[in-house]
């Protein structure tokens, strides 16, 4: 049973199993998806505050939370217990221009030439996790949401402003790849 846990599945499982995350959450409460708006549960529960955004009842969101939670424990065993020794399999071309960028440890689900703890304190980790992170979490505030709560529940429940939301995710990070990955790799050389 493990073998068939750990072995690669295709790619449609994924894609039914959280096409079926949003009829199931409609039916049990008339719940919506996504994943951004955890942090805003998580400040009103830690941060007793009289500031208008945190101030409503977060325990009626509590669910997110575990969700959330959910996540982080699967990804944690996914990555360091059922995690796949192999490197990722990518397109000799995708691997050409990255290893121009100076990125050549394809094993896992982020290159370490990238993301690691020694790179946490340069100017690659500021670029990278400070500054990334902080363009994600603006990004995700004047959206109005993130990723999965547009492109899955908003989508699925016909809501055009998730449309609109989702082709500006997509040609933001077509754009992001082609012209800004260059230009950010070229000055932090």
């Amino acid at each position: 049973m493990l073998e068939i846990i750990k072995s690669p599945w295709h790619w449609s499982v994924a894609g039914v199993l959280i096409g079926l995350t949003v009829p199931i959450l409609l039916l049990i409460g008339n719940k919506n998806f996504g994943i951004s708006s955890s942090l805003r549960h998580i400040c009103a529960a830690c941060i007793p505050t009289k500031i208008p955004f945190f101030n409503y009842d977060w325990k009626n969101e509590i669910w997110n939370l575990f969700f959330v939670g959910g996540v982080l424990i699967g990804g944690f065993i996914g990555n360091f217990l059922l995690g796949n020794p192999d490197n990722i399999s990518i397109s000799p071309d995708t691997m050409k221009d990255l290893q121009a960028f100076g990125i050549s440890d394809f094993k896992g689900l982020m290159p370490t030439d990238l993301f690691s703890w020694d790179n946490l304190f340069t100017l690659k980790g500021l670029v990278f996790f400070v500054l990334g992170g902080f363009l994600v979490g603006f990004g995700t505030r004047w959206a109005g949401g993130c990723t999965s709560g547009h492109s899955i529940m908003g989508l699925s429940s016909l809501q055009l402003p998730s449309l609109i939301a989702t082709i500006c995710f997509m040609v933001g990070g077509i754009l992001m790849t082609h012209y800004g990955l260059p230009l950010i790799f070229d000055l932090i050389k």
